[in-house]
């Protein structure tokens, strides 16, 4: 088991969260998946929508989080800062088996681990 999986496993130990990816932002290509990741597949196109979307709207800054709700989950895209190309970290979370903040933190300190 590399790494990244360990990372993203560590992830999957938080109640609700079903399913972590690390994927490069610009090209799509995942570095690594675990758990139920099949809701999260089309991450990248998302967060450049938002991110175009936000930026006619006069919006400034990066784009940190994208968060699209569905009646039973949350698919959260984290853009993890890094040297050149961001990565973005995609987890499925459920809405019934965890509070969403909560995941969210939880979330932010796997993304640290996953860049040490």
């Amino acid at each position: 088991m590399s790494s990244l999986d360990a990372a993203l496993g560590r992830a999957l130990t938080t109640p609700g969260i079903s399913g972590a990816a690390l994927v490069d932002a610009v090209t799509g290509l995942s570095y690594a998946e675990l758990g139920d990741v099949s809701a999260s597949q089309d991450s990248c196109e998302i967060a450049e929508i938002a991110r175009i979307r936000l930026t006619r709207a006069g919006a400034s800054g990066e784009l940190e989080n994208v968060i699209v709700t569905t009646s039973t989950q949350h698919l959260v895209t984290i853009q993890l800062a890094r040297q050149g190309d961001p990565l973005l970290l995609c987890a499925t979370v459920d809405r019934e088996l965890t509070n969403l903040t909560w995941a969210l933190r939880e979330l932010n300190r796997h993304a640290d681990e996953l860049l040490a």
